[in-house]
Parts: C-alpha cells; sequence; structure tokens
C-alpha cells in the first residue's frame, strides 16, 4: 500500500499540514523570518516579473555577439527610456484625470447620493415581490462594494509598499538575469541518476509554465487597456485614460479583473450621461469577448488549460486566505503545482513501463 500513488499523496498532505501548523504553534520564532519575507517580497516578485520580460531580449542580443553584462546593460537602459518614455508622454495626462476627479469628487459622491435615492423612490411603485428582490440586489451590490473597496484599498497600499521599494528591484533583475541558468543545477546536484534527470526536466516545465502565464497575462491585459480607452474615448467618457489605465491592471486578476474595471468606468458615467453607462457596458463587454475568444487562446494557447469553474473556485478560495495577492497569485501557483503534479505522474507512468519490461 506504501506504494501506492494515493497514500504517498495523503502522507505528503498530511505531513506538509503537520509543518504549517507547527509553524503556526511557534510563529514568534519565524517572526524575523516573515518580516525579511515581506519586505522582499513585492521588489522579488516584480523582478521576477520584469526578468521573463527582459529575458527573451537578453538572450536574442547574446546571440548577436555581446556579453552577458553588455545585454543585460543594455536592456535595463532599454527598460529605463520605456518608463522616461511613457511619463513624459502619458504622465501629464494622467497627472491632470487624477487631479481632475479629486476636485470633482464632492460633486461626483453627490451624484451618486441623488442617483441612489431616485432608484429607492422609484422601488416604492414595484409589486412586493420586485421590490424584495431589489432590496436583496442592494444589499448584494452593498457587500460586494465592501469587499470591492478593500480590495481596492489593499491594491492600492500594496502599490504604494512597491514603489517604495523599487531601488531593490534593479538588483533582483540583475541578479536573476545574470545568475537564472545555475538555478536548475545548483538543485539537481542533491539527486542522482532519473531523478536528477527528472529535477531538471520539472523545473524546465515549471519555468516554462510561468514564462508563459506572466508574457501571455501582461500581454492581454495591455491589450484590454488598449481597446478600453479606445472605447472610452469615442463615447467621450471623462478619465478614460485613467478608467482604461486602471481597467488594464485589474485584468491581471483573472476572472474578477473586468468586473472591478467596469463597477468605476460605469458610476461616472452615469453621472456624466446615463445612457453612456449602458455604452460602458457593450465596450467592456466587446473587449472580454474579443479578449476570451480571439487574444488569449492566440497568445497563451492551451499551455495554461484551465477550466473556469476551476479559475472561479481557487480565486475565491485564495482571496478568502490570502486576500488580494491570494487571488493575483492563484492560477500562477495552481498552474505550478499541476505542471510539478504532471511530471510525477509521467515520471511513475515512465518507472512502471520500464519495469513492465524488464518483467
Amino acid at each position: 500500500m506504501t506504494k501506492k500513488l494515493w497514500f504517498q499523496v495523503g502522507v505528503a498532505i498530511l505531513l506538509a499540514l503537520v509543518i504549517i501548523r507547527m509553524i503556526v504553534e511557534v510563529q514568534a520564532i519565524f517572526n524575523p523570518f516573515f518580516v525579511i519575507l515581506r519586505t522582499i517580497f513585492i521588489p522579488l516578485l516584480l523582478g521576477g516579473v520584469l526578468f521573463y520580460l527582459a529575458r527573451p531580449l537578453v538572450k536574442w542580443i547574446e546571440k548577436k555577439g555581446m556579453p552577458r553584462w553588455g545585454s543585460i546593460s543594455l536592456v535595463l537602459l532599454l527598460l529605463l527610456a520605456l518608463l522616461s518614455g511613457f511619463s513624459s508622454l502619458v504622465g501629464p495626462m494622467l497627472t491632470k484625470q487624477i487631479n481632475d476627479l479629486v476636485d470633482n469628487g464632492p460633486e461626483l459622491v453627490e451624484d451618486i447620493e441623488n442617483m441612489t435615492d431616485y432608484l429607492l423612490q422609484q422601488r416604492d411603485r414595484l409589486p412586493d415581490s420586485m421590490q424584495q428582490s431589489i432590496q436583496d440586489a442592494i444589499g448584494r451590490a452593498n457587500e460586494f462594494a465592501v469587499s470591492g473597496g478593500t480590495i481596492l484599498i489593499t491594491f492600492f497600499q500594496g502599490l504604494f509598499q512597491g514603489i517604495f521599494m523599487l531601488v531593490l528591484v534593479p538588483f533582483f533583475l540583475i541578479y536573476l538575469l545574470k545568475d537564472h541558468e545555475k538555478f536548475a543545477p545548483f538543485v539537481a546536484k542533491f539527486f542522482k541518476g532519473d531523478k536528477k534527470t527528472w529535477i531538471r526536466k520539472t523545473l524546465a516545465d515549471i519555468d516554462e509554465t510561468l514564462r508563459t502565464y506572466i508574457q501571455g497575462q501582461l500581454l492581454v491585459s495591455f491589450l484590454v487597456g488598449i481597446m478600453l480607452l479606445i472605447g472610452y474615448l469615442i463615447i467621450g467618457l471623462r478619465y478614460s485614460l485613467l478608467l482604461a489605465l486602471f481597467g488594464m491592471l485589474t485584468n491581471v486578476i483573472p476572472f474578477l479583473g473586468p468586473y472591478l474595471a467596469v463597477i468605476p468606468a460605469m458610476i461616472i458615467a452615469f453621472t456624466q450621461e446615463p445612457i453612456m453607462a449602458l455604452w460602458v457596458a457593450i465596450i467592456m463587454l466587446v473587449a472580454q469577448q474579443i479578449e476570451s475568444n480571439l487574444i488569449t487562446p492566440n497568445v497563451m494557447g492551451k499551455s495554461l488549460d484551465i477550466h473556469p469553474l476551476t479559475v472561479i473556485t481557487i480565486i475565491l478560495s485564495a482571496g478568502s486566505l490570502a486576500g488580494l495577492w491570494g487571488i493575483i497569485l492563484a492560477i500562477p501557483v495552481y498552474a505550478v503545482i499541476k505542471t510539478i503534479l504532471s511530471n510525477i505522474y509521467a515520471h511513475r507512468g515512465e518507472i512502471k513501463d520500464t519495469a513492465n519490461k524488464d518483467v
């Protein structure tokens, strides 16, 4: 029985739970480690994202004959130039829209209150059953608004912390680009024979999974942001650049991202002109249909083929356990775990085939 896969997986899960429980019980001992982890988490995460974006360009430059340090320096200068160009072109317009939104904030809040009062007054003219349905819908909307507001506040808190610690990002990026090829051999040297080969293959598959997800998700989010910006400009929506940028950022959150993006856009559209809220909903629907049916299949292919129900379950569970960061990291973590389990299953199949041939 000890050789059965289900038994080994069960034992591994139990051991993991016991270890987690022990860490929780003696949490004070690990506090310094947690402080260090919280400090480097955001810079390391941003450095890892930039690493997967910059690595193809570094490899391409190296093939042209430039040494590793030269290619890394050139890529860093290119990233800095792109960031400076983006800031000079978009920064003033974005700053103006943010200032306008802050200045018009009281008026916007008053418009929202008047709109809510009007809807509540019209509710009294409806049958009791419909009034109860509307009341339930308002209650669910309030709960969603509160949770959404919490998510947004946490998001911007994390964003400001990340900006504060941006000085660490270039260091992580440089050393990842310089020494990333040493990681797999370092881990594999502790194993021998078939296990060593399996470890190196699994690490390569994990690397490919993360590369596909990060590069694909960022490209998809960028294209969605462009589509939203074009749509908002066509209908004349106020704060179009700010709202499109917000939609691009929230699109990195699977499933929940579009809903978070459309809420502020529809509120501003409704206060500007009620019919415009319908156009905003149509723009978001069209952008999501293009993204899900055309862009994502061609960008990511089937390498991260995960059922939508699985995505929803994972995101909701991760959000309850770890908040916003759990929602953002749930799918790539799941994809990595899925890759590891697939390699374990394939490796066990190879072992069984070899044993049957020997017999």
